[in-house]
């Protein structure tokens, strides 16, 4: 069985796992902090790899993941207003103000006054969600709740906010 040590690991692919990094995120700095979470994601979970003539393929899915997790986490505060599944009114007509119009006009002072404004069952999770950058699974974790009650709160809260940002447009 050839076990190689971590440091050999980081010597043999290390540069060839940056670039990879560097070639899915385009920018140096953020390849290079991305490449420092893999190394330390890595060298953490080093100790319980089973097939060792896997390295270089678990390697580039830890690389793989940390950018999915950073394009999560980029995304997550846009993902509000461009969520297609809410774009249509209860009548099913199409809102005449393009949500993304709304996130241009408004401030998020101003959001964060229309979400204190909703019912305590519906602005928590909002909260967690959108400010504290919470997953669905940790609000309900959080909350004691299940997550298809924590997702119906977070869809009536959204629900209920379109009229408020609509009014003010």
């Amino acid at each position: 069985m050839n076990i190689k040590s971590f440091e050999d690991l980081v010597n043999e692919y290390g540069t060839a796992i940056y670039k990879y990094i560097l070639s899915l995120v385009g920018h140096k700095e953020l390849a290079e902090d991305l490449y420092q979470e893999v190394l330390l994601s890595a060298y953490l979970a080093y100790p319980s790899i089973k097939e060792p003539c896997k390295y270089k393929s678990w390697l580039y899915t830890i690389a793989v993941n940390k950018c999915r997790d950073y394009w999560r986490k980029e995304n997550k505060s846009k993902q509000f207003w461009k969520e297609e599944v809410y774009s249509y009114s209860a009548s099913f007509e199409p809102i005449s103000i393009p949500e993304d119009e709304l996130l241009h006009k408004f401030s998020a002072e101003q959001m964060a006054e229309k979400v204190m404004t909703l019912p305590e069952i519906y602005r928590y999770p909002i909260y967690l969600y959108y400010y504290q950058d919470l997953s669905l699974l940790e609000i309900a974790k959080k909350s004691n709740l299940p997550m298809s009650t924590v997702k119906t709160r977070m869809k009536r809260a959204k629900e209920r906010l379109r009229p408020k940002m609509l009014s003010l447009a």
